[in-house]
C-alpha cells in the first residue's frame, strides 16, 4: 500500500483488506476520557468497577472509537484526498476493552464507486473491525468516506 500522503480514491478498490496497529489501552487515559465524556463508574472508578458486570475498569466505547479513529487517520485515510465522511453505520461494541489491551484495526473496502454528481471524487464504504490481542473482535462499524480521485496531471 502506498503511503497515506500518496493515496487517492483509486487506491481503495473493493475487496481490499488491510490491518494495522496496535494501540495500547492505557488505564489513566480510560479514566481521563471517561471523566470528561462518559462518567459511568465502570469507566472512572477502578475499585468500584471490580463489582460491575465487567469485573474491572473498561474503556468507554466512545474512547475505543476515538483510539480507532487515530489509527485510521495515521494508517488508512489519504492525507490530501480525504474529504470527510457523512457518517458511520452499524457501530457495535462487541466486547469490553480493558486496560492493557492491544487493539488492531482491520479494514475491508465493501464498496468503491465514483460519484455521479461530483466527478472529481469517489465514495468508499469500509467495514472496520477492531481486534484485541486475543484476536477477539471488540468493535465494528461501517464507515463511508469521500475521497478525491487522482489528479489527471500526476
Amino acid at each position: 500500500m502506498k503511503p497515506a500522503d500518496e493515496r487517492f480514491f483509486e487506491d481503495y478498490p473493493q475487496g481490499q483488506v488491510l490491518e494495522f496497529g496496535p494501540v495500547l489501552v492505557d488505564q489513566e487515559e480510560i479514566v481521563e476520557f471517561a471523566q470528561k465524556f462518559d462518567p459511568q463508574y465502570f469507566h472512572t472508578d477502578p475499585k468500584r468497577a471490580e463489582d460491575s458486570i465487567y469485573g474491572g475498569l473498561i474503556a468507554s466505547g466512545w474512547h475505543t472509537a476515538s483510539m480507532v479513529m487515530r489509527l485510521l487517520v495515521e494508517n488508512y485515510l489519504p492525507v490530501q484526498a480525504s474529504l470527510g465522511s457523512p457518517g458511520v453505520d452499524e457501530l457495535r461494541w462487541l466486547k469490553p476493552v480493558y486496560p492493557g489491551d492491544q487493539l488492531n484495526v482491520r479494514t475491508n473496502v465493501l464498496e468503491s464507486k465514483r460519484s455521479r454528481s461530483k466527478t472529481d471524487r469517489g465514495i468508499i464504504t469500509t467495514l472496520i473491525e477492531v481486534i484485541n490481542q486475543d484476536r477477539e473482535m471488540v468493535m465494528s462499524l461501517k464507515a463511508v468516506n469521500f475521497l478525491l480521485l487522482k489528479p489527471k496531471n500526476l
